[in-house]
Formats: C-alpha cells, sequence, structure tokens
C-alpha cells in the first residue's frame, strides 16, 4: 500500500460529523463529555473510547448481514474487557488469540463456548487453559498444533471441537494486506485441505465442526468481503463432503476495514448487504451447510472509529522551513498511528486539534522518545499550536495500546476511558 502523505481535513472533518461533536467554544467532544476536561482529570496521553458509538457500529454491522451471518468481536483489537462487554452485551461471541485473551472475554462476560480460540502458534500452556476453561472451539493451523489440541484434550479427559483454518488460493484475496493465497503461517494451504480433514479425523479426541477463513483485512470494497466470502463457502462444502456429516461453523473471518486516509472509502453496508442473496442461497440449499452458524469476527471496524488517543502539546519546534509540533503522546502507546506496525496501515491517521482554530497548515506531530521513529503524523494539516494545547488522533479504537511497544523509554502507559451515556469511567488506570 502506497503510503500517504496527509490525513485530509475533509476525512478529518467527515469523521468528527459522523462520530464526535464540537461545543460552541470549538472545543472537541466525545459522547458530548470535553476532551479538555477528560485530560484534566485523566491526565495525557489518553485513550478515550465512546461506548455508544461501539454499540452503533455492532448494530449496524449486525442489521447489515442479518439472515446471513452472526457477528463476533475481534478481541485482539481492544482486548480492555469493559469494551468486550458492550460487544459481548449486544449479542457478541468473542475471537481470541491467546490465553490472555481468553481469560479477558471471560471476565467481560463472554460465555467460554462462545469463544473461539485463532492463532499460528497455540501454546501448550495457553491450550489446557482454554481446553480446562470449557471453550467452544479451537482453530487448528498446523500439524504440530493438531497434534498439540489432541494431547491436551486426551490429559483434560475430553473432546475438543475444531475447525480448519485453510490459507486460500490466490482467487480469494483483497484487502490491504493479503491474509492468504501466498506462502504464509497462517493455516493450512488449501492444496492440503484433504489432508488436513483426514488428519484430524484420525483423532477420537478433535471433533471436526468448521471451517476459518481469513484472506484479508483492512478491506473496503463490498464486492471483495462478498467474494471472499462465497470462497469460503466452497471450501466449507469441500470438508462437509469428505467428513460426510454437516459443518456447525463457517467461520469467514474478519476483515471489515475503516477509512483512515485521504481517497479512504467507508465500507458501504448497503452494497455488502445487497451482494449476500446469493450467498444465503448458497447455505440454504446445501444440506452440508444450511445448519451451520456462519459468523463474521471484525474487530477493527467494530472498535477502530470509536476511540481517540489523545496528547497534549510540549513544545512547538520550526527548523530550517519546517514546523514539528512535540507532544507527550507517540509511538510507544499508538504504533499504529506511527506507521511501524505493518503495511496495513502507515500514516497519517487523522489529527486534530482539540480546539479549533484558522489558518491549519500541515506540520509534523512527534512523541517523546529518542527515535526519528515517534511520528504521529508527517503532515497533519492543524492549526497554530502552543505549549499546553491537545491534539486528537481520531481512529484509535482498535490496535492501540496494546499493539505498542509501551516499556520503550519506560514512560507511563495511559489510561483508558469509556465514556457511556453521560458518565466516563476509567477502565485503565495510568501505569497499570
Amino acid at each position: 500500500m502506497a503510503e500517504a502523505t496527509a490525513a485530509a481535513p475533509d476525512l478529518a472533518s467527515a469523521l468528527i460529523a459522523e462520530n464526535f461533536s464540537r461545543d460552541p467554544a470549538g472545543l472537541l467532544q466525545i459522547g458530548g463529555l470535553s476532551l479538555t476536561a477528560l485530560a484534566e482529570r485523566h491526565g495525557t496521553p489518553l485513550f478515550v473510547y465512546d461506548a455508544d458509538l461501539l454499540r452503533r457500529a455492532y448494530r449496524a454491522l449486525r442489521a447489515a448481514v442479518a439472515g446471513f451471518a452472526e457477528v463476533d468481536y475481534s478481541v485482539k483489537a481492544n482486548p480492555n474487557p469493559a469494551v468486550i462487554r458492550v460487544f459481548h452485551e449486544e449479542g457478541a461471541g468473542a475471537e481470541i488469540a491467546s490465553g490472555a485473551e481468553f481469560d479477558a472475554a471471560v471476565r467481560a462476560g463472554v460465555p467460554p463456548q462462545r469463544i473461539l480460540f485463532a492463532g499460528p502458534g497455540k501454546s501448550a500452556a495457553d491450550l489446557d487453559r482454554v481446553i480446562g476453561g470449557g471453550i467452544g472451539e479451537i482453530h487448528l493451523e498446523n500439524r504440530e498444533e493438531l497434534l498439540r489440541v489432541a494431547t491436551a484434550a486426551e490429559r483434560h479427559g475430553t473432546t475438543v471441537r475444531v475447525a480448519l483454518r485453510i490459507n486460500p488460493g490466490a482467487t480469494a484475496q483483497g484487502g490491504a494486506m493479503r491474509m492468504g493465497g501466498k506462502p504464509s503461517p497462517f493455516g493450512f494451504d488449501e492444496e492440503e485441505l484433504s489432508e488436513a480433514v483426514a488428519a484430524v479425523e484420525g483423532q477420537p479426541r478433535l471433533h471436526l465442526v468448521g471451517l476459518h477463513l481469513f484472506a484479508g483485512t483492512q478491506g473496503l470494497k463490498a464486492e471483495t468481503l462478498i467474494g471472499q466470502w462465497a470462497y469460503g463457502l466452497a471450501l466449507a462444502a469441500q470438508i462437509a463432503r469428505q467428513t460426510g456429516r454437516p459443518l456447525e461453523t463457517i467461520d469467514l473471518g474478519g476483515g471489515l476495514g475503516i477509512p483512515y486516509f485521504s481517497g479512504d472509502a467507508t465500507l458501504d453496508l448497503d452494497a455488502l448487504r445487497a451482494g449476500l442473496p446469493p450467498l444465503v442461497e448458497t447455505v440454504r440449499n446445501d444440506p452440508r451447510l444450511a445448519g451451520a452458524r456462519v459468523v463474521l469476527e471484525p474487530g477493527r471496524y467494530l472498535a477502530g472509529p470509536a476511540g481517540i488517543y489523545l496528547a497534549r502539546v510540549l513544545a512547538v519546534k520550526h527548523s530550517r522551513g519546517s514546523r514539528f509540533v512535540i507532544t507527550d503522546g507517540g509511538m510507544h502507546h499508538h504504533l499504529a498511528a506511527s506507521g511501524n506496525l505493518g503495511q496495513i496501515v502507515k500514516r497519517d491517521f487523522p489529527v486534530v486539534a482539540v480546539r479549533q482554530g484558522e489558518g491549519a497548515s500541515p506540520c509534523t506531530v512527534s512523541g517523546p522518545l529518542c527515535t526519528p521513529l515517534d511520528v504521529l503524523a508527517r503532515a497533519a494539516p492543524l492549526p497554530e499550536l502552543a505549549e499546553g494545547d491537545l491534539v486528537a488522533v481520531l481512529q484509535s479504537g482498535a490496535y492501540g495500546l496494546t499493539a505498542s511497544p509501551t516499556g520503550f523509554l519506560s514512560h507511563p502507559t495511559p489510561a483508558e476511558v469509556l465514556v457511556d451515556g453521560d458518565g466516563a469511567v476509567v477502565i485503565r488506570a495510568r501505569g497499570a
């Protein structure tokens, strides 16, 4: 993906108009609460999430795919139990990628049988943890893991429900990052699907109930997602033919994207809904699939737009014709915004001043760390700023704090606050 040179002000303005607000003095608000007041109360840097926006995203997606799929939440996007709880209260199960995420989901109230465990390197300790805790399903990604799960199941004297994660062929690709169609640590290659099914079927402590397909992520085009899901249904039918029994679960992954940069389009849920009837017919007309629970498990799409990363200006420096806004926030808390998390999302995220001002011009927003990598934005169009002002990084509800190198240079971790109704509660204390 080509690196964006700036987060256009029209994207930031559109996001503010859609998700947030400004008070009569031009100060940015979240859920009707002042970000300035939240910063004074909880310190900066600070992550703030709006529970109503989390609910709104979940309900909109659930309505768009109603009659085809259920919607679970991918905990890796934001594993704070308070965030997981919001989605669980809306009806979501959880997809996890570690034993600690299993614990977080259970603390949030998710029943273990509504939890799916994916990931290419599940340890024996984590498998013991989740099998002993009654997890609903484990998604197998390689032969060694298959044997580890069978061994753990024998140790616990139980039969474990499993699905096969398949690394699909090139025809199933799409999104900003391909997750299949090439050599990959994720899942069994499609070419070895039959051998993988036979290997699972040969283990008496494993009960093969489903398929997991995750072809790509940060997908913003409905037609791409529909194509991936259709491919997944075909693979699911292939597994059912080989086992001779209907599937119970068809996990079509997440991969739904959100706009970060100028030119990014918001995923069109109406177009997504319009593309579903052929998929619904495929499931309905195939007795091997008709009874299966089809599930989507997005994370970024559900949590990303609800979050703001708030940082305070420490200094404004002019160097050889360039303006640098130096803040107390940086890549140690928000690696994705710095562009260093991976190839899915580079920079610039939409960054705005909390206090509305005139005469915006491009500037570099950098953090307090002694590395040139600590840059939150390279060309953010911001008004004149001074020490003490606040800047807000939008689209920060997913892959923020827990996806970042928080130990680098030993700065304290920021607090996380959840705004719900007319109040705000600390869901992670500063320094915790």
